[in-house]
């Protein structure tokens, strides 16, 4: 446990038998050092070691109250962490983990014994040979040789600056003796171990372990530990990022002193040196890609404590569950990879003369690859020689690529000899590559198209994966939450559930006609919709309508129950009124959303009807794991229905049929399962593409478009881009969960294959709508709105309506 939780030091007034008063301590121990120098100066330093003298007098009593140090209480950063307590986000300026001595594996605190201060337990906290050698060179003026023990490098890195004067060393040698008469030992080495800078914004052993090696610092081996007792005495020079030959040389020093001081033997010195060191990739593959829901947190976090946030070793828990994270990342930016690859490529990102030289070659190589790092499985490359059928690049690594075939497709316009100078591919180009699933190597580029996905447990709002972009570091915004679109025709759900109140049943047959509307009736420009493929197909059944996405299905539904009526009823799913003005076009989702507004929406349908609002964080923690915040969804009851629950399964019912055999079949016949549900969403002239779907206990939602809109393309649609994304993401989401059908609720019933409302059944639901009167031979009194009676006679007239 950290040094607050045990008993502190007593201190000199609490307990005079056992510590002696500070004042003769430090007296003595400074009489003798002054002596010892005394001795070994001469008559040309004397005189300024017994002014130093005096200068210690009348110092020691101002010196800073070190007894605080037994609460030892740093800066500690804001932490994240998935469901699973796997480290999302860390926030603050120092990098530090909190690491009570117990807890310290003693490899490690021999490391550092063994390169700092191999007496540690034994002397006072002051090397005395060390100290004169010190003072000495000072006063010399020559370069200082350092000795400074843990003791003194404590009091120097919580009380001092590193400046290298005499009178900085005269303040360390005496806090060093504060510390040794106020601490114990295990005290101060717990300071130290935590406290120490060891580059890369880590502060103390534990965040190194971290940072260096990507393990917790109770795995390390001898080597690790090597490696990082070497880098207190120069953290930028010995860092095995930075200078991995010194951090080299250093480790082998302090293996040596590990032997030397008999912490290790031989034989395991041998092993270590021979171990070969994996440092943590920043672009390492496997790493838990979830930088927006870390961010996402942390301006929560800000907005309730402040600037503390960063300070205070705040530990954040999230309902995110790293399995469908990382799925969500890698469907999201291989949908997204796709797309670019069928766009025209821009050409290299920089052009750069290269030398003949290999040495200096390398280095240019190394310089500009430096400005345009790998983004991912998105990698930078320099081209080495290029023509129309063979592309050879170097990567930072030095590993050369040979690019052929299919390789060099999606660049082929730059390969041609007619290419402008800013897109034509030759020696020096900067270039992006990538594998292919068959492990070769294809030239591709960054996208300009961006992307979302948001996943959440539509029983409580639980958000499991929430991906705002192809990639934070190029784009912090957040498209889950931030970007407001049109969300075309994935919104149509929510009109037909409005019509579902007002007597339109699944079996309602409605004219897929033309509409033309003209400026009076729009009060602006003249308005003539038309269906995505341009065709009409004229009268059909609700269901067959939502299943193919009809435009004039919906436009007709709408203008029937009234704009006004179901701009108040979509507010039930969480939509804001004023985004969503009472005019016929949104009917075809011209109002404006976010991808977490669409998944809280489509949630209302996967649980029955009930409002959920999503949620992230589940739990907060102090840096001793006490509980802060403990977050608990309420349960859902009436109070929270939305919708009635027989309107949700109707809906359902629908949205199944789209998924099994309407715009998103390839759901059900990719992941061969029939509890999915879905509705694909393409705006006027390919905007935006979307795909809003769920299991019974998981929703999920896909945006593609441009930040700033323009045509993703003339064949680009919802169920190209977003669905696959959706689908390969439910691979890996849905993998073991069971099969759960949704049961049909009071108030629905099943005629002739067929649902409705027990109070809208054949006969009093809206039978038509739109739809030229027709006479059916052998039924007296046909007409539209004029239910058929009869499940013979009712198929012949549907029949008429659907041919």
């Amino acid at each position: 446990m950290p040094p607050s939780s045990r008993a502190p030091a007593p201190s000199p007034r609490e307990d005079k038998a056992q510590k002696r008063p500070p004042g003769p301590a430090w007296l003595r121990w400074t009489t003798r050092i002054l002596l010892w120098m005394l001795g070994i100066a001469g008559a040309a330093v004397a005189s300024a070691l017994l002014v130093g003298a005096v200068a210690l007098a009348v110092a020691y009593p101002n010196l800073p109250d070190v007894s605080e140090l037994a609460d030892y209480r740093p800066k500690l950063p804001l932490r994240v962490f998935s469901a699973e307590g796997i480290q999302i986000g860390e926030f603050g300026e120092e990098r530090r983990n909190l690491t009570p001595i117990a807890t310290v594996p003693k490899v490690m605190k021999e490391a550092v014994l063994a390169a700092e201060d191999a007496r540690f337990y034994d002397h006072g906290g002051v090397d005395y040979k060390g100290v004169i050698r010190a003072g000495l060179a000072n006063l010399n003026r020559v370069k200082s040789q350092g000795a400074s023990t843990i003791s003194m490098q404590v009091a120097r890195n919580v009380y001092l600056s590193s400046e290298k004067t005499l009178t900085r060393k005269i303040y360390e040698i005496l806090l060093a003796f504060k510390l040794e008469h106020q601490l114990s030992k295990d005290q101060i080495l717990e300071i130290y171990l935590n406290q120490i800078y060891l580059g890369n914004r880590s502060y103390g052993f534990a965040a190194a372990s971290e940072s260096y090696f990507g393990k917790p610092l109770q795995d390390i081996t001898i080597a690790e530990a090597a490696m990082l007792a070497g880098l207190p005495k120069a953290p930028g020079a010995n860092n095995p990022v930075n200078n991995p030959s010194r951090a080299r040389a250093r480790q082998l020093y302090v293996v040596d002193r590990m032997v030397e001081a008999g912490f290790i033997t031989e034989a395991q010195a041998k092993e270590a040196r021979a171990e070969r060191l994996h440092l943590r990739n920043a672009n390492d593959p496997d790493r838990l890609h979830a930088e927006y829901v870390a961010e996402t947190v942390r301006q929560l976090m800000y907005a309730q404590y402040g600037d503390s946030t960063y300070t205070r070793g705040l530990k954040v828990y999230t309902s995110l569950v790293a399995s469908q994270q990382s799925a969500a990342y890698s469907a999201l930016r291989r949908g997204i990879m796709d797309y670019e690859r069928r766009q025209i490529y821009r050409g290299p990102e920089k052009f750069i003369d290269l030398p003949s030289d290999p040495k200096e070659l390398d280095e240019a190589v190394d310089d500009v690859l430096a400005e345009h790092p790998d983004n991912g499985d998105v990698m930078s490359a320099v081209v080495l020689k290029a023509s129309p059928k063979e592309v050879t690049a170097v990567r930072a690594s030095g590993e050369e690529l040979q690019i052929t075939g299919e390789g060099l497709r999606p660049a082929q316009s730059g390969l041609s000899d007619k290419a402008a100078p800013n897109v034509r591919i030759r020696r020096g180009a900067v270039i992006r590559v990538a594998k292919t699933a068959k492990g070769t190597w294809e030239i591709t580029q960054l996208p300009e198209v961006e992307g979302a996905f948001v996943a959440m447990d539509p029983r409580d709002g639980a958000i499991k994966a929430m991906v705002g972009g192809f990639d934070f570091g190029k784009n912090k915004f957040n498209h889950v939450t931030q970007a407001w679109r049109q969300p075309g025709s994935s919104f149509k759900p929510f009109i037909y559930s409005a019509a579902l109140e007002k007597g339109f049943m699944p079996s309602t047959v409605v004219n897929d006609g033309p509409l033309f509307f003209d400026a009076g009736t729009t009060g602006g420009q003249p308005w003539e919709p038309k269906n995505y493929d341009g065709n009409f197909e004229g009268p059909m059944p609700l269901r067959r309508a939502l299943m193919k996405s009809k435009n004039m299905v919906s436009i007709r539904v709408l203008q029937s129950i009234g704009t006004r009526y179901a701009q108040d009823w979509i507010t039930n799913f969480g939509f804001e009124r004023e985004k969503h003005p009472a005019y016929l076009p949104m009917a075809l989702g011209a109002g404006s959303v976010t991808p977490m507004q669409m998944a809280a929406a489509y949630s209302v349908f996967a649980n029955g009807g009930y409002r959920v609002n999503p949620y992230l964080i589940t739990r907060i923690t102090d840096h001793k794991d006490r509980v802060l915040v403990d977050v608990q969804p309420p349960l859902r009851g009436e109070t929270s229905r939305a919708i009635p629950q027989r309107n949700a399964y109707i809906m359902d019912s629908l949205l199944q049929s789209v998924a099994s055999g309407g715009t998103a079949a390839k759901a059900q016949a990719t992941l061969k399962r029939v509890d999915l549900y879905g509705k694909t969403g393409t705006t006027n002239d390919s905007l935006d593409a979307w795909f809003a779907g769920f299991q019974p206990t998981l929703t999920a939602v896909v945006w593609m478009g441009y930040d700033t809109p323009r045509k993703l393309g003339d064949r680009e649609t919802g169920g190209g881009l977003s669905l696959p994304i959706w689908i390969s993401f439910m691979q890996t989401a849905l993998k073991g969960v069971p099969v759960s059908e949704i049961q049909a609720p009071p108030g629905v019933v099943s005629i002739g294959g067929e649902v409705y409302y027990d109070d809208y059944t054949p006969g009093r639901a809206v039978s038509t709508l739109g739809v030229e009167p027709v006479t059916v031979p052998g039924i007296e009194g046909s007409a539209p709105g004029a239910a058929p009676s009869g499940g013979e006679e009712r198929n012949r007239i549907l029949d008429l309506f659907r041919n």
